[in-house]
């Protein structure tokens, strides 16, 4: 798909590479041989470096679309400084040795080590018992020596010293006693309570994740949740399609609405039916419950037919496009309009182009979760070095996309403690069944990216954050998040691995006008999945006026308002202001005669898409 949105076949004409390494004789014969011995298709390759392409792709296989060279690399920047440190290496071996004796001094009742916030696999009384108390410490101490051993070297550059810590906490996580049954009391106890049945309900759970995970069962479909029975289930009707969104418009549940109605842009890496599962916690039923009009886009699962899709189509033909309808369908009326994650970047793309041109069709915008510069991006940097992005380029050519297992990988291994060995200990070892759950549902519901899109994506945010900078082309001509003049309401999540609440806040570097800013607790998704009620939810609120002076992220924490409960209140109570009176009728399902009739019942079909 080109720019336009509209399909195109690729280019297959031979990429032509210069310079003498490469003579082109030998160049077309290693073509020749290629396509003869059916390695990569015509068109395809290019002289010897097309070769490793689909190399590149097998290896990809194999390391879940990890480059090998970039942890070597990162490996060999830490080494050569470290021996090239001796006094450093001294006191870390100082450090070692008064880490060992204040593991035997432990032993002997002094000040036991305190596990680090959100770790929470030595929380059970059992290991406070001889010997279980001495891994435990052990491990800790271990731990935290590791963590001092791969940071804070001299000369390191910053990539290569997350990459190495992140790898070392890896190596770590893999042997806490707490994943071992015979080091973990939890699991020796219910072994013997339960005489080994626990270990063979395990293995049933592991024999059925390895069908999932082979192919042989599909993903999720023990659970009994079902899109559009049980999930995504708030009425409403699919009022426009095309090659890459479907468009929702949710029917009324009040007698008057307000004039201006919501239009939902969630991130094409999930479904969107993260804010709109169970009746209980669905963001858009909320909405709609209290006289709003809310639309929302439904992502299309892309495969190889949308592999040249470019990042800006998700913005001219996902964002903009949605924006027309919403505009025949409510005519003369502002569009209050949310973003989450990477849906929240292209908004605010979206909005600075908007913004540059006149078009003057929105009311403000509230961001979930949504990073507009990237300097601080979390530990997802580690997955967007020069080398790894280079290297996933390849991996997704072979497909056309970046498949949502390889995705999901990456998130699981930023919360390996959690997402994996803690789940390894329940299922496993405890022989726990997961119940359904409509998060852990939805979460098993990948989506994939189309192979051109992702890769400008990573370079133009993560590798150049051009956005940031002001360098990033709309149409030709650069953007700047600074020439929004809307009001802003910004959420973003404690513990968020994702879009880090620090790095949200630095649109109050990037916009000098009105901002609301709310920090709560939680993760990435379940922060934001937070309806009134939900229990141990809270939040921090503050609003900046239209030019007001910038605060750090430490200091806005120290000083913002604390409140109890969900920040669902809080937004609807700014939607209200920002509204006129809830006096209209509701506007009708589509616009017929201008193009947007209704298609069909939501959720639509794109959801559906495996």
């Amino acid at each position: 798909m080109d720019d336009g949105g509209h399909p195109s076949q690729r280019d297959t004409a031979p990429i032509e590479v210069a310079g003498p390494d490469v003579p082109r004789p030998l160049g077309r014969a290693f073509d020749a041989a290629a396509i003869a011995a059916g390695i990569v298709p015509p068109g395809l390759a290019s002289s010897c470096a097309a070769l490793d392409r689909p190399f590149h792709a097998a290896e990809g296989r194999l390391t879940q679309g990890c480059s090998p060279n970039a942890l070597w690399l990162a490996s060999v920047d830490w080494a050569v400084h470290m021996a090239n440190a001796p006094f450093h290496r001294v006191e870390l071996a100082s450090d070692a040795a008064r880490t060992v004796l204040r593991f035997w001094t432990g032993l002997f009742g002094d000040a036991a080590v305190q596990p680090g916030p959100g770790d929470h696999r030595f929380a059970d009384p059992q290991w406070k018992a001889a010997p279980f108390a001495a891994l435990a410490q052990a491990f800790l101490l271990a731990q935290g020596w590791v963590e001092r051993a791969t940071t804070g070297l001299q000369g390191v550059s910053p990539e290569s010293e997350r990459i190495v810590n992140f790898a070392a906490r890896q190596w770590m996580d893999v042997f806490a006693p707490s994943n071992l049954p015979w080091t973990n009391p939890e699991i020796l106890t219910v072994t013997q309570a339960k005489r080994g049945s626990n270990l063979v309900d395990g293995a049933g759970n592991y024999l059925r994740d390895l069908a999932k995970l082979c192919g042989w069962a599909a993903e999720g479909g023990d659970r009994g949740l079902k899109v559009g029975r049980d999930l995504a289930i708030t009425p409403g009707k699919v009022v426009f399609r095309n090659a890459l969104i479907e468009l929702i418009q949710y029917a009324p549940q009040t007698e008057t609405v307000h004039p201006e109605p919501v239009l939902i842009v969630p991130a094409w890496i999930m479904k969107y039916y993260i804010l709109d599962l169970s009746p209980h916690n669905s963001l858009v039923r909320y909405l709609v419950e209290r006289g709003y009009t809310v639309f929302c886009i439904s992502w299309r699962n892309p495969g190889a037919e949308l592999r040249d899709t470019a990042f800006d189509a998700y913005r001219s033909n996902g964002l903009m496009a949605a924006l027309d309808a919403v505009s025949a369908i409510r005519p003369g009326a502002k569009v209050h309009a949310c973003g989450y994650c990477l849906g929240g970047t292209l908004l605010s793309v979206a909005a600075a182009a908007m913004s540059r041109d006149g078009d003057t069709r929105l009311k403000d915008v509230t961001l979930f979760c949504a990073q507009t510069d990237f300097t601080e991006a979390g530990e997802l940097q580690l997955f967007t070095t020069e080398d790894q992005v280079s290297f996933l380029e390849d991996v997704m050519g072979s497909k056309g996309y970046l498949d949502g297992r390889q995705m999901a990988g990456a998130f699981e291994l930023l919360r390996s403690r959690d997402l994996i060995w803690s789940r390894v200990v329940r299922s496993y070892w405890l022989g726990e069944q997961e119940h359904a759950n409509d998060l852990m549902t939805w979460n098993e519901d990948a989506t994939r990216m189309p192979a051109r899109m992702h890769a400008e994506y990573l370079r133009k945010m993560f590798l150049r954050n051009e956005l940031a900078e002001g360098r990033l082309l709309v149409a030709g001509a650069p953007v700047s998040v600074g020439n929004i003049r809307l009001p802003f309401f910004v959420v973003a999540t404690e513990t968020d691995h994702v879009a880090p609440w620090r790095s949200v806040h630095k649109i109050n570097l990037l916009n000098e006008g009105e901002i609301t800013f709310v920090l709560t607790t939680g993760g990435h998704n379940a922060g934001i999945v937070s309806e009134p009620g939900h229990p141990h939810r809270s939040f921090h609120i503050q609003r900046r006026p239209a030019g007001g002076h910038y605060v750090g992220p430490e200091q806005w924490l120290a000083s913002a308002e604390r409140r109890e409960g969900s920040w669902w209140p809080a937004w609807l109570a700014w939607l209200d202001a920002q509204s006129g009176p809830r006096d209209q009728p509701p506007p009708a399902m589509g616009a017929p005669e201008q193009g947007y009739a209704p298609l069909q019942d939501a959720p639509g079909t794109y959801i559906l898409e495996r």
